[in-house]
């Protein structure tokens, strides 16, 4: 004779409501994280800066064509540093979702420095070559702060400070030049940079 056994009950499927719920907490804790996490790399940025520094030094007091060799030497370098520095932050994060606001940002900083770039060729050997210093800080500064826009507030904070001394920079002497830029360039880059590896780490 067969032995009835009776129905195993599964368990009762969840609710939609609790799907839409824990949807909903993730992407409150995705937002409210995301004001404290930023893709810029604080030590490459300290190395900028003290490359910066090194520009303006050697720099000085030399003929147009080697000012511009110069910085624009230096230019490199500093962005080399940037972008292993930003390769370094990503994989000490150990996470992919570094990797799209690095992504994002590098995105946003480019148009401005390509329009530098240009304003570069165009504008150097005219008499306006002096304004050169204040659009650079300017465009690199508009860079920052929409490529930082979804990033922690210092680095909007940072673009803006770049911003100002570039409108600063293009109102004042032009013997003032190589300094202005090493202030800007080359000090915040070394005190934003400082604040955010202590902050938000590499």
């Amino acid at each position: 004779m067969a032995v009835v056994r009776p129905i195993r009950r599964s368990d009762p499927p969840v609710e939609l409501h609790v799907h839409a719920m824990d949807n909903l907490r993730f992407i409150r804790e995705t937002i409210a994280n995301a004001g404290s996490f930023t893709a810029v790399p604080g030590l490459g940025m300290v190395a900028m800066g003290a490359i910066a520094l090194m520009a303006a030094a050697l720099a000085a007091g030399r003929s147009a064509p080697r000012w511009l060799i110069t910085w624009c030497v230096g230019a490199l370098c500093a962005a080399a540093c940037g972008f292993l520095g930003m390769r370094r932050k990503a994989a000490l994060e150990a996470s992919p979702a570094i990797y799209g606001p690095a992504h994002r940002f590098t995105l946003c900083l480019a148009p401005p420095v390509l329009a530098g770039a240009v304003l570069t060729a165009i504008l150097f050997p005219s008499p306006s070559a002096s304004l050169l210093p204040g659009i650079w800080l300017l465009l690199y500064g508009a860079g920052v702060v929409s490529g930082g826009a979804l990033s922690a507030r210092i680095v909007p904070i940072m673009g803006a400070c770049f911003m100002a001394l570039g409108g600063v920079t293009l109102v004042t002497p032009h013997s003032w030049a190589d300094g202005m830029l090493a202030l800007g360039f080359g000090g915040l880059h070394l005190v934003f940079g400082g604040l955010i590896a202590r902050r938000y780490g590499g």
